[in-house]
């Protein structure tokens, strides 16, 4: 008999893995406490755009936000996102919040699985207790299986990644292991234990920030002494074994946020994670320091016009949690500059031809690079700055313009 799989959390995880699961034949209940968010989906509409209504019309998923549908469930699967606070300390409030619902709405023998990122411990030490006290005591299984989810990654989906799996006794992370590779054509990784499996999210998050700090601390060094930091960079990967870091503003809901998790660890576990927080402060600050470079250039800030291209977390999705161009914007704002944005996933700015004193692509959405220079640049004033913070354009053809290029 084909099992009945709760996803709780219909976001950029749980969204797909329902579909995943649904296209391979299981019976999927999808529950989320946004309303506006199951109407949607039950017009076959996904917001965040990582499903087509094409791949939403062809499986069956049940949506809706009564819990008590969880009580149908043998595998409940929890797919909630884990931010930080205003002092960038771990807030699993809404974690704890799912967690109760599903204790409270758990049928006995099931097995609850979380794919939230969390330090090592949120799974067993404090997940598991609150589904037994909310369920009355009654018998389940604990997993986890960390998502692996890249939004706007429409090569590297959710079932073409490895799923890294553990449950808390070698029967569940068994059977677990059976359900994951039911529908991840690249096949599972089984973790030795769910804290291993806890731990290896976070670094994973936590290295890519290390890498970016390291190479936004160049790109400043660059700076200084007036050289590109894409020369150096393309020069530097010449060589087989450097890595393909470029600088850029850490944002998102992954490589911002859970570094955080484990200097929290550290800190109850009374060690330090120095590296970590350092490059935490380095790309935090980053967004002041694009601001300043844009600054620099313009003659007089407080009359000047600034016209912002994405500002969206990342090329070509709609995601504008922790957004750091946001944070671009209001540093220009405070500076004194007059900022307008557009943003093909967010919201639309009109513009007259020549009547900004810099613009600056943030990010490089495809509706931007398919673009022609000449229309790109178009609200441009003469002799204005362009700053191309990925350094995607060329900067000679728009130096030959009349335009000033910048690039971080």
């Amino acid at each position: 008999m084909q099992q009945t799989i709760a996803i709780v959390g219909l976001g950029y995880v749980g969204l797909p893995l329902a579909h995943a699961f649904a296209k391979k034949g299981y019976r999927v209940i999808g529950y989320d406490v946004n309303e506006e968010r199951i109407s949607t989906l039950k017009n076959n509409k996904d917001w965040t755009g990582e499903l087509a209504e094409s791949q939403l019309k062809e499986v069956e998923i049940e949506f809706g936000t009564n819990p008590e549908v969880i009580k149908e469930a043998d595998i409940v699967i929890v797919a909630l996102p884990t931010p930080v606070d205003e002092g960038n300390r771990p807030d699993l409030t809404i974690l704890k919040a799912g967690t109760t619902t599903v204790g409270q709405n758990l049928k006995s023998g099931a097995t609850v699985v979380f794919e939230s990122t969390v330090y090592p411990g949120v799974t067993e030490d404090i997940c598991g207790p609150i589904l037994e006290k909310e369920s009355g005591g009654k018998n389940f299984k604990l997993g986890y299986s960390p998502e692996r989810v890249n939004p706007g990654d429409k090569e590297h989906t959710i079932t073409k990644i490895t799923k890294v799996v553990a449950g808390e006794d070698e029967e569940t992370t068994d059977s677990l292991c059976d359900l994951y590779e039911s529908i991840i054509e690249a096949g599972v990784y089984r973790a030795s234990s769910i804290k291993v499996a806890e731990m290896y999210k976070a670094i994973e998050n936590a290295q890519r920030d290390l890498n970016i700090a390291y190479i936004n601390e160049i790109a400043k060094l660059c700076n200084k002494l007036d050289i590109s930091t894409k020369d150096v960079l393309d020069a530097a990967g010449s060589k087989w074994n450097f890595l393909p870091f470029k600088p850029g503003l850490v944002g998102g809901h992954c490589i911002g946020v859970d570094p955080y998790y484990l200097v929290e660890l550290a800190r109850d576990k009374d060690t330090m994670m120095r590296l970590i927080e350092s490059a935490r402060d380095t790309n935090s600050e980053m967004a002041d320091y694009v601001a300043g470079q844009i600054v620099n250039e313009l003659s007089s800030p407080s009359e000047n016009s600034v016209l912002i291209l994405g500002t969206t977390f990342k090329e070509d999705v709609p995601d504008m949690r922790n957004s750091q161009n946001m944070k671009v914007v209001d540093a220009l704002k405070n500076k004194g500059c007059s900022v307008d944005t557009d943003d093909p996933y967010n919201k639309r700015c009109q513009t007259d031809e020549n009547s900004y004193d810099a613009i600056a692509l943030l990010v490089p959405h495809r509706e931007y690079l398919d673009m022609s220079l000449d229309e790109l640049l178009k609200p441009l004033k003469e002799g204005g700055v362009f700053y191309d913070l990925k350094s995607v354009l060329d900067k000679k053809e728009i130096e030959e313009g009349g335009y000033r290029y910048l690039g971080l």
